[in-house]
């Protein structure tokens, strides 16, 4: 840890100079976290990660999850893509903030049966149970979506799924509807001739967070400490000690799984020093512009809604009346937030709450949107690029073995996990308020364990591609949480079906 401070301290100088920019004007866009993203579900990204795969260290996994909150038994429509949303994954490998690798994702929705709807088919009307995705089996799936992948890089754009059918996988309506949902949805996990593994659909949303307490004013649960984790509960990667708000829910996700010459500037594996491992990603949605007389240019044309790098930077970090901005803004450009990283408002409310921080500027938070270390400790000041919210990721650094993982990630000794990349199992809140309290600076003097006392997702994680847990059955399923009536034991978040 000392090690790391010193890292920091001498990369971070480095920085201020370039950083005293006062946030300009803003103006109205679509994002959930902004003011207005309630208006775009479709749009909204719930969460971005990207890490190094647990199953093939040389390969990088990105997930994508979109559309918050679905209830599963929430029919009969049950939660498509948006077919008017592009959904792209970026990549920065040169250390210039801007985009040189992108995958882009369109969806397609099919009617095979106009008459009737997802739901109504398992036995019913002699059509039989959805058992596939195509063919004998899937006449029940009365709506279903393809899609295409497209990689676009080097001067170049390539349609990856070629002739190949990619079929999205949909959510688990119920037993009776989807006897045997583990294998249909296996069926949506498709593999390119270049080594690249593809997967959409609905699934059981990973994130984890008492997003209630949180927003009242973080008023965390008395059982979890209050906001301060008892040394019991700090130390706990397996259980939960306060209410998981998202529990329950599904959400749409995109997972890409691309072997990581091929998103390196030089096309080679690099080890965890060379500043070439390090790879910038985000993810974002965009709409087509709507047609303006005497805008022909633009007519067409895509309009970003969202993006999103590090989580919680514009939950936590953008004000109010720079959120929307953020939204449609490239990470490149981000120097114009500079003052909201430099001088966060968190920090003031802890120390309001009588929690020791550091004085500001607080360079210690630069890492998360620049090169350096400890991401990238080979970096140079040179390398250390423009102000950009980007998740970095070193991809010379191992997968930690899920025995050994910490859900506190890097500040925890687990240099696999978030800062560096983020994998679902990492506890981003509790992680983000130590980063804002000043663990970086100095863990003796600002290391309080804040944290909310959720420390597990309630999806069922899998070490194996694509790693989230299958969609909560529409039938069983239930949402958990205190004095709430249901069934006394719950399996996987589920109801047993007896």
């Amino acid at each position: 840890m000392k090690l790391r401070s010193t890292l920091l301290r001498s990369a971070l100088a480095l920085a201020i100079a370039a950083l005293a920019v006062t946030p300009k004007p803003t103006f109205a866009a679509s994002h959930r976290e902004a003011p207005i993203t309630a208006l775009d579900h479709k749009a909204d990204i719930t969460d971005w990660y990207a890490f190094v795969s647990p199953e093939n260290g040389e390969k990088v996994i990105l997930i994508m999850n979109v559309d918050p909150l679905l209830e599963p038994s929430n029919g009969p429509n049950y939660f498509p893509f948006d077919p008017n949303v592009l959904y792209e994954m970026k990549i920065d490998n040169n250390f210039d903030g801007l985009e040189d690798i992108v995958f882009q994702f369109q969806f397609q929705s099919h009617i095979q049966m106009p008459n009737v709807f997802t739901g109504f088919v398992g036995g019913l009307l002699n059509i039989p149970p959805i058992t596939s995705l195509s063919g004998p089996g899937s006449q029940g799936l009365s709506e279903f979506q393809t899609y295409t992948v497209q990689m676009l890089g080097k001067g170049h754009s390539e349609e990856l799924n070629g002739g190949q059918t990619l079929i999205a996988v949909p959510t688990n309506v119920g037993p009776r509807t989807m006897p045997n949902y583990d294998a249909l949805r296996q069926q949506g996990v498709y593999t390119f001739s270049n080594g690249i593994r593809v997967f959409a659909g609905t699934v059981s949303d990973p994130f984890f967070i008492d997003l209630g307490a949180f927003f009242d004013s973080l008023n965390f649960r008395m059982g979890a400490g209050s906001g301060v984790l008892p040394q019991n509960i700090e130390m706990d990667d397996h259980n939960n000690y306060a209410p998981n708000a998202v529990a329950g829910f599904n959400v749409n996700t995109i997972v890409l799984e691309i072997p990581t010459q091929l998103l390196t500037n030089d096309g080679n594996m690099h080890a965890a020093t060379d500043a070439a491992a390090v790879i910038g990603t985000w993810a974002t949605t965009s709409r087509r512009r709507v047609p303006v007389l005497g805008q022909a240019s633009e007519t067409g044309g895509w309009a970003q809604v969202q993006r999103m790098g590090n989580p919680l930077i514009n939950e936590g970090i953008i004000g109010t009346g720079s959120k929307d901005r953020f939204s449609m803004d490239a990470p490149v450009n981000d120097a114009q937030f500079a003052n909201f990283f430099l001088n966060p408002l968190v920090p003031t409310i802890l120390s309001s709450l009588g929690l020791p921080v550091p004085t500001g500027p607080r360079t210690d938070l630069l890492p998360l949107v620049q090169y350096m270390a400890p991401i990238c400790p080979g970096c140079t000041a040179s390398q250390a690029g423009p102000v950009a919210d980007l998740l970095r990721l070193n991809t010379g650094i191992p997968p930690t073995p899920i025995t050994q993982l910490k859900r506190l990630g890097f500040i925890a000794g687990d240099i696999a996990g978030f800062p560096n990349g983020r994998r679902p199992q990492d506890d981003v809140l509790d992680i983000a308020l130590r980063a804002l309290e000043g663990i970086l600076v100095d863990p003796k003097k600002f290391g309080t364990p804040l944290g909310d006392g959720v420390n597990v997702s309630s999806s069922p994680l899998t070490q194996t591609f694509p790693f989230l847990g299958a969609a909560y059955d529409g039938r069983d399923s239930v949402h958990g949480g205190p004095g709430q009536a249901g069934c006394a034991t719950l399996v996987n978040q589920t109801c047993p079906t007896n």
